[in-house]
């Protein structure tokens, strides 16, 4: 096999992207919770973050834990939405790229969906999540249509970003689609913790390896941005285990948090160095499509 070394002129600049994820805790208060995601957001770009993730829905708590009607309210058309306009100045003023997680109405349809501002503080567009749970604790059926959209890669400032959400970061076919159409990096914001129908069910290393696997076998750096904290939308309640992350091209977590810690994570790849690790890999190249409606019995 061909080295994976790198080798670089000493007069070529490398094209590089700094990553970061945020994990925290939210509130009711929707302008608490995104002036908090704005202090994290500016730590983050003081730390040379180009491109800064916050976690799945942070608008509010995570309320899907039940079906409840009066959270349709919460609900809002993308370019209107609370946290959008309230984001895009920010990242036109630090020079950030944002991916933002909504609660998306759109007429008489809603959506789990993500608005990603560029640096300039323009919308890219908007990409609804197309994977829709619907268990104990995350009964997000009852409230979000499933995407229509397809996946989404977003051509930056600063590269190409893929950003799936949540319950799209457990199939393997979204990463694959989305580094089929070009992503340098990809992105996962979730609301993911304890499962109030099985207390004895951890899935955190679960979450985190399923994510590793992508970066494995893309040959791409991931970020999960995960939030924490115990939530009292029931009686119940339900606890989110953080565990957010920076993985490398390997699988490698070079960044992580814990399940209590708030904070940012921020590191930086080398793009043309990822380009030419996944070319000597091959998984693109050894791709046998020819094969795949043999296997799945698709005509």
């Amino acid at each position: 096999m061909t080295s994976l070394a790198t080798r670089h002129s000493p007069l070529a600049t490398s094209r590089t992207i700094t990553v970061a994820g945020i994990q925290t805790s939210y509130g009711e208060d929707m302008q608490a919770n995104i002036a908090k995601t704005i202090d994290f957001v500016r730590e983050a770009a003081g730390k040379g973050a180009q491109v800064i993730l916050p976690s799945e829905l942070f608008q509010g708590p995570y309320f899907c834990v039940s079906q409840e009607e009066h959270w349709f309210a919460q609900a809002y058309e993308w370019r209107e939405h609370p946290c959008v306009t309230a984001l895009a100045p920010v990242a036109k003023a630090l020079g950030v790229a944002i991916p933002v997680s909504i609660f998306e109405k759109d007429g008489p349809q809603y959506y789990n969906s993500l608005v990603m501002l560029d640096a300039d503080g323009e919308a890219l567009g908007v990409y609804r999540k197309s994977h829709i749970p619907d268990g104990p604790g995350y009964q997000e059926k009852y409230y979000f249509r499933p995407g229509d959209t397809g996946f989404k890669v977003w051509k930056t400032r600063f590269g190409k970003v893929g950003v799936g959400i949540c319950w799209d970061q457990w199939f393997p076919e979204a990463a694959r689609a989305m580094m089929l159409m070009g992503a340098d990096v990809l992105m996962y914001p979730t609301a993911i913790g304890t499962e109030p129908h099985d207390a004895a069910l951890h899935t955190a290393e679960p979450w985190r390896r399923a994510m590793q696997g992508h970066a494995v076998s893309n040959a791409v750096p991931v970020v999960g941005a995960n939030r924490i904290g115990h939530e009292t939308v029931t009686e119940v309640g339900q606890t989110f285990y953080g565990h957010s992350f920076i993985a490398d091209q390997q699988g490698t977590l070079v960044e992580s948090l814990g399940a209590e810690e708030e904070g940012v994570l921020v590191h930086r790849f080398d793009l043309d160095e990822l380009d030419q690790y996944r070319a000597a890999w091959g998984f693109f190249r050894d791709r046998r499509t020819d094969l795949y409606g043999a296997l799945t019995g698709a005509k």
